[in-house]
């Protein structure tokens, strides 16, 4: 899957030098060993991308309060796409939701993501690491920078699950309409398919992918605890927003 990508090497340099510029830095300047600096590393990135994040989930939450209309205007349309989709925008405009913005830091983070897998796979960072006096190892991971084997890999993998899970399943439950139902459960074939190819890779980009599900579970408790989803419409709410019934037709006398 990421070897179809990597034709995209040179236009993703940039986040790859990013990304050895910030570990480094963590690494050389600040004295933090290499497991940690890749920690640090995930966490400045999620720290500037948070702005961004944060208007996401506003205009989730703006989305939520508008669910009512959207689903009259998709079932009052269906047979009528073209309608649907004006009438849709006509909404977005005047309450002045992106319905795309809750993706645009997902998004962002893909090419940092496989800028971290350029980095970790190179020549120059491993000889960096290995000639830099500093161990590679980080708790129970033998080497950042080598394919975890045996019980260690088991346990990335188990962490890796479990915390995208955990993940998943909190931001779709705190966000119903990013997803509902049976779609929750979808999502969670997502780091099961996805797990052999992290077992595959050198153990820092599985260090790299359980910080981020950290970062990411903490940033939607603490965004639950600020920015709470609005309350579902109570049936008193739902009867007052229906259209009042349209008056009945005076029957014609007859002559």
């Amino acid at each position: 899957m990421i070897h179809s990508i990597l034709p995209l090497a040179n236009i993703l340099q940039p986040f790859e030098n990013i990304a050895d510029a910030i570990i480094k830095f963590f690494a050389n300047t600040v004295g933090l060993s290499w497991g940690i600096s890749i920690i640090a590393m995930t966490f400045t990135i999620r720290l500037a991308v948070l702005p961004l994040s944060l208007s996401g989930i506003r205009s989730m939450r703006r989305l939520q309060l508008l669910a009512p209309q959207l689903k009259e205007i998709n079932e009052r349309y269906k047979s009528d796409p073209e309608r649907k989709q004006r009438e849709l925008m006509a909404i977005y405009q005047k309450n002045s939701v992106n319905p795309f913005a809750s993706c645009l830091p997902f998004i962002i983070q893909i090419p940092f993501f496989i800028g971290i897998y350029q980095l970790l796979r190179s020549d120059t960072f491993i000889q960096d690491v290995q000639t830099s006096g500093k161990s590679v190892s980080f708790l129970f991971v033998n080497s950042i920078i080598e394919k975890p084997t045996g019980a260690e890999a088991i346990v990335l993998i188990i962490l890796f699950l479990v915390t995208t899970a955990l993940s998943l399943l909190y931001t779709t439950a705190t966000n119903p309409a990013a997803a509902s139902g049976a779609q929750r459960y979808i999502f969670l074939i997502f780091p099961v398919l996805f797990a052999p190819f992290i077992a595959n890779q050198a153990a820092g980009l599985a260090v790299y992918w359980i910080a981020t599900n950290v970062w990411s579970l903490g940033q939607q408790m603490v965004v639950q605890k600020l920015i709470p989803a609005p309350p579902p419409p109570s049936e008193e709410e739902k009867e007052a927003k229906k259209a009042p019934p349209p008056p009945p037709r005076k029957k014609k006398r007859r002559r």
